[in-house]
């Protein structure tokens, strides 16, 4: 994996090489100490904000982006109770991996490509 996100980086022309992690379990990735802006995008029927309105430039974003069928309630309750705002990713229902890319398009956008 890392020699296809070596070889993404070079390909952009980016300096930045981004650090894979090894998987960690739901409950221990969420209490993490972050320093940024912390998301969860899940299907949901409440009124909640796109990234755009939550998201501060230039900080560090994090977003949990759902597996197929969605987190489960006390997944997403135990998000929001550290701290994770909930987004849309729009009307349209994503895949798991296109959510993911999407978000981090938006979140470049909102940076304005830096």
């Amino acid at each position: 994996m890392n020699k296809i996100i070596t070889s993404a980086v070079k390909q952009s022309l980016k300096a930045y090489h981004p650090k894979l992690n090894e998987a960690t379990p739901f409950k221990e990735f969420i209490k993490k100490e972050f320093y940024g802006n912390k998301m969860i995008a899940y299907c949901n029927d409440d009124k909640v904000e796109y990234i755009s309105q939550v998201y501060t430039p230039p900080k560090n974003a994090l977003v949990l982006i759902g597996p197929e069928g969605d987190f489960t309630t006390t997944e997403i309750k135990t998000a929001l109770e550290n701290q994770f705002v909930p987004i849309s990713l729009g009307k349209s229902r994503l895949r798991t991996e296109t959510a993911g890319f999407y978000a981090c398009a938006v979140i470049n956008s909102l940076n304005f490509g830096l």
